[in-house]
């Protein structure tokens, strides 16, 4: 028999899983890859981010990260600036890979900001932080039983505080 969170706790897998699903389907609809699309957004902010930072963030493996950006380099989207550790180089989108990444986004960002919109008339702004809280000690909880699996996975560990 199922314990009291059980029900919980499936509706919020279901939740996360039409989240993903959501992007996935927007990456399909926009021509572009589901990791390209995070990555895309990811630096859409304007600053220089590392991969191993981006692989570590967004959950993607660390050589996807790099096939990515070979290819987006290749295309004029993306360009490598030295970072503060000779080993590794920073990404930072190109004028052209601005533009794209706008063209690519737009979309996206007006349905995010549409659901956001009606789920704020809905719900206080705490949800988001919940969220985030949840997801720090679910990743925590992971860790501690499986210590190894980022390492095998080419991911580096988070650095959360484990509670």
């Amino acid at each position: 028999m199922p314990d009291e969170g059980y029900e919980t706790m499936r509706r919020l897998v279901e939740a996360t899983n039409r989240i993903d699903g959501s992007y996935y389907f927007f990456a399909r609809s926009l021509g572009v890859k589901e990791n390209a699309l995070a990555l895309l957004y990811a630096l859409d902010d304007g600053r220089a981010h590392l991969q191993a930072r981006i692989s570590e963030e967004w959950l993607i493996p660390k050589t996807t990260v790099n096939t990515i950006v070979k290819e987006m380099a290749r295309a004029g989207y993306v360009r490598l600036e030295a970072g503060e550790d000779a080993r590794e180089k920073a990404l930072r989108l190109t004028e052209q890979g601005q533009a794209y990444a706008r063209d690519v986004l737009r979309t996206v960002y007006e349905a995010e900001r549409q659901a956001l919109r009606e789920t704020l008339q809905a719900y206080p702004p705490e949800f988001v932080q919940a969220l985030d809280y949840f997801s720090q000690r679910l990743h925590a909880a992971y860790l501690r039983r499986f210590p190894s699996a980022h390492e095998k996975a080419g991911q580096g560990p988070r650095g959360e505080e484990d509670a």
